[in-house]
């Protein structure tokens, strides 16, 4: 998706508007953590774009404490732990730089299209922004999934798929 730039929420986030903006009339974004944030920032960015809005797992700011703390993990863990991500470890660095300043917090309340926000209940780092966003934005609707973390596809994805098309198909 970056075509060879540097990892940074700038390029991401460039690359992720091109690809929407290809798409002829509204669309329906669905995002998890970090793709939350990228369709939330496309929704505030083009809000005549967007169709509905599914935000899972997803912080209105980024918490900086948490990813200083990620950071110094990432630190000490070897390059073939990042073999499994979407980006390698200078990729991961260069990308958590860049986003540790984003903040979403006075913008959201200007969202207008439905809005699904899923958060694992146990998702300690996203649990206040799933609250923040349902009392924020006028049409959110929350939904919490009971035992589950922050990887809320992997850890309960039976629950998430009847959340999904349910929402879908009121809203499709």
């Amino acid at each position: 998706m970056l075509e060879g730039k540097e990892a940074s929420y700038t390029n991401l986030y460039s690359s992720f508007v091109k690809y929407c903006n290809k798409i002829d009339g509204q669309i329906h974004l669905c995002g998890i953590s970090l793709g939350g944030i990228l369709a939330l920032n496309y929704a505030l960015d083009f809000p005549q774009k967007v169709k509905t809005l599914v935000l899972i797992g997803t912080p209105h700011n980024i918490p900086k404490i948490a990813f200083g703390i990620q950071n110094i993990i990432f630190r000490f863990l070897p390059k073939s732990i990042f073999e499994t991500m979407a980006f390698d470890k200078k990729g991961t660095f260069s990308l958590g730089n860049s986003m540790k300043n984003l903040d979403f917090s006075g913008r959201v309340n200007s969202i207008k299209c439905p809005t699904l926000i899923i958060c694992g209940k146990k998702d300690n780092s996203n649990i206040k922004s799933a609250y923040y966003f349902s009392q924020n934005i006028k049409n959110a609707e929350l939904k919490i999934i009971e035992n589950t973390g922050h990887v809320v596809n992997e850890e309960n994805p039976q629950t998430l798929a009847k959340i999904l098309t349910e929402y879908y198909s009121l809203n499709g």
